[in-house]
């Protein structure tokens, strides 16, 4: 395995397992946000507590995805000089400006509209305290947005002339609105809900089955998931569909590259489109099913339905790396399309080095996948019993089973 091989290998598996934490976060922020809002606007007193607790219990769940996330994605940007100087020589007057914006905007204004929600119940007023989940939210979209208008450029370049062998912004608002990755922001968006809704969905399914007497939060938390992510997952079918109008376009060879069995990644192509429209379609089909069998409680009273519900989680993060994959292996063999190729964009760098690094990186992040999952079904089975998020400390003394506070 040669230099670019394994440089690819270790951006792939690394980027691969964080957007598993991404899709996630992208999904969950938005309904926590509402649950949130509902808590703060309703008037009964009993309803309102449970709406609170509610909140509370899947946002702690979001930010222990969110925590250990983090320290993947400040992996990412680091590989493109280490790894890749080619590229950053050859387009960092273009690329630079949308990652720079995205690593002020995630690790600063987000990181810290998060901390202030955190620590702000029961110390802020409640408009204050709704908006900053609010700002969380939109902040992360605004991350994902700059980090597609980086990728957008290398799927296709907009905006830019060639001087010197090097790519020179010329306009900032054809970047912006590059096509590519204002699609991909609308895929990934209704792609990101469908993952939180039917995360939401088969936790509080998973609750019913083991006969939970938290009927009303999780009630509740089952609607607001189905529903979610079957309006989700119909429209983010449809909005997949427009993307192949502009790959004619754009990435002709792509779209040959799948058709054609002779073609060097047709293999990864088929499969990983098989992946992402076969699983989806499923995922569309079982919650549009799942909100006729809401009308009748069926899915909470009969429990193999509710386990079918829960073991659908895993199904849009199958999907949503699917079309990662034939994003991103269907440019090949070019970095930036029809501009630079992979193996003139990979730093001189030994194979050994370059084999220690990928090797520690994926170990590492397989583990914080582990670590992260492993932590988000030990709270999920807990229940709303173990949150700590917003409890008072004479509640946190009093637990019986002491859990981080987050």
């Amino acid at each position: 395995m040669g230099a670019s091989d394994l440089a690819r290998l270790q951006f792939a598996a690394t980027t691969g397992i964080h957007w598993l934490f991404v899709i996630l976060t992208l999904g969950l922020v938005p309904l926590v946000a509402l649950l949130h809002t509902r808590a703060a606007l309703t008037r009964d007193p009993a309803r309102r507590a449970v709406l609170e607790r509610t909140t509370r219990f899947w946002g702690q769940l979001y930010l222990i995805n969110y925590a250990v996330g983090i320290a993947t994605g400040l992996v990412m940007e680091f590989q493109f000089g280490l790894n890749w100087s080619g590229l950053s020589k050859f387009a960092g007057n273009v690329f630079g400006a949308p990652l720079a914006l995205e690593t002020l905007i995630a690790f600063f204004a987000e990181s810290t509209f998060l901390g202030m929600w955190i620590f702000g119940w029961g110390r802020l007023r409640k408009g204050i305290h709704v908006t900053l989940i609010w700002l969380v939210a939109l902040t992360a979209y605004a991350s994902a947005y700059w980090i597609l208008v980086a990728n957008g450029f290398l799927q296709h370049p907009v905006g830019y002339e060639l001087r010197d062998g090097t790519a020179y912004l010329t306009d900032f608002g054809a970047l912006l609105t590059n096509p590519s990755a204002l699609l991909a922001l609308a895929h990934i968006t209704l792609a990101a809900l469908t993952t939180g809704g039917v995360f939401v969905a088969g936790i509080s399914a998973f609750h019913f089955a083991r006969g939970t007497e938290e009927t009303d939060l999780f009630r509740g938390s089952l609607r607001l998931g189905v529903w979610v992510s079957m309006l989700a997952s119909f429209f983010v079918i449809i909005v997949g569909d427009l993307q192949f109008p502009l790959l004619e376009r754009t990435q002709p060879a792509k779209l040959a590259a799948l058709d054609s069995s002779d073609a060097p990644w047709h293999v990864w192509l088929r499969i990983s489109m098989d992946a992402m429209t076969i699983i989806g379609n499923t995922v569309s089909t079982i919650t549009l099913i799942a909100v006729v069998l809401l009308w009748k409680d069926w899915l909470v009273r009969r429990r193999p339905l509710a386990y079918l519900m829960t073991a659908v989680i895993p199904f849009p993060f199958i999907a949503s790396v699917g079309g990662w994959v034939f994003r991103e292996v269907g440019r090949q063999p070019w970095l930036v399309y029809g501009e630079l190729k992979v193996e003139d964009a990979v730093s001189h760098v030994s194979v050994t080095t370059l084999a220690v690094s990928c090797t520690g990186f994926v170990a590492l992040f397989v583990a914080l996948a582990v670590t992260n999952w492993a932590l988000i079904i030990r709270f999920a089975r807990r229940g709303p019993q173990g949150v700590q998020l917003g409890a008072a400390p004479e509640d946190r003394q009093g637990d019986k089973q002491p859990v981080p506070a987050f």
